[in-house]
């Protein structure tokens, strides 16, 4: 594993007011050639907007558009749209994210879904679909959808406190069979509540998901699972020990101590990188060959 030595890749923009305070958590997808990052960005009115930047190598960022592709547009949503996680899936690309309403001095988060076709996304003609509340009242967050239908059905993983839970779909709206599939460990890393990071990613042992674990101090450290190819509520293996905790000061030291929290990675060739927030304050990017990730026979 190589955290990026240009480490963070994104900060904030002083002079762009809905960006200003915090640049972090992304998701990111590989397409054209290039790796394309929406990120969560902050300002000056305390408001979670969505950022464009890419990246032709997947480390330094050689585009950044200056002003959000995405932004509150609904009741739910007025408060902040948080936390993005991007799936390519028959010509387009789904987002899930956390639509976040204060309501009587409280946060409410709930899980929202969007998409994009994917020759507009690339075109940057951010002509989003309609934004759909899939679990309408409940509290969840940190949803994610799976790159490919199992069975002919849409999967969507995301957590109801403290676990991951799974559900199903025919057409993105209803969701049915909700369980959980991952909770948390004892006296380990990920004790307290575990959430997803960016979408699994199809490999012939099985499907490789990278997910967040946070202990009782409240450090969020990544961890890894693998999940069965045609049930993925079958956990093949999930070793003990994290692949990422913080230690470098952009991690350790900003809005919230201690948090390295993933929305995305890709697959490139045999390198899986994985974009992350440091300390909920700036954008990273740590690289794993694929071998370190794969349970060891």
């Amino acid at each position: 594993m190589k955290r990026f030595e240009g480490n963070p890749i994104l900060r904030p923009v002083a002079t762009n007011a809905w960006e200003s305070r915090l640049v972090f958590n992304a998701a990111a997808c590989h397409l054209d050639n290039r790796v394309h990052i929406l990120y969560r960005a902050i300002g000056n009115d305390g408001i979670s907007r969505l950022g464009y930047a890419a990246s032709s190598d997947g480390f330094h960022i050689d585009e950044r558009l200056p002003l959000p592709v995405f932004e509150p547009a609904t009741d739910a949503e007025k408060d902040g749209c948080e936390d993005p996680r991007l799936t390519l899936l028959d010509e387009k690309i789904i987002m899930a994210y956390t639509a976040l309403r204060k309501c009587n001095h409280q946060n409410v988060h709930q899980v929202s879904l969007t998409s994009i076709a994917a020759s507009d996304f690339i075109s940057k003609q951010w002509k989003w679909s309609e934004r759909l509340l899939p679990f309408q009242g409940i509290r969840n967050k940190d949803a994610v959808i799976f790159p490919r239908r199992i069975n002919g059905k849409y999967v969507l993983f995301h957590r109801i406190d403290p676990d991951i839970c799974v559900s199903y779909s025919e057409d993105l709206r209803r969701w049915y069979d909700l369980k959980a599939v991952i909770g948390s460990r004892s006296n380990s890393w990920d004790c307290w509540k575990v959430g997803a990071a960016g979408p699994p990613i199809e490999l012939n042992e099985g499907w490789l998901f990278i997910y967040h674990g946070v202990d009782f101090e409240r450090v969020y450290s990544l961890g890894v699972a693998l999940l069965d190819k045609d049930n993925p509520e079958i956990i093949l293996d999930r070793p003990l020990e994290p692949i990422l905790t913080p230690v470098e000061d952009y991690e350790r030291f900003g809005k919230m101590p201690n948090v390295v929290f993933s929305c995305g990675n890709v697959l490139i060739g045999n390198q899986v990188l994985i974009y992350y927030g440091g300390a909920d304050s700036v954008l990273c990017v740590a690289a794993f060959e694929l071998s370190e990730l794969l349970p060891k026979r």
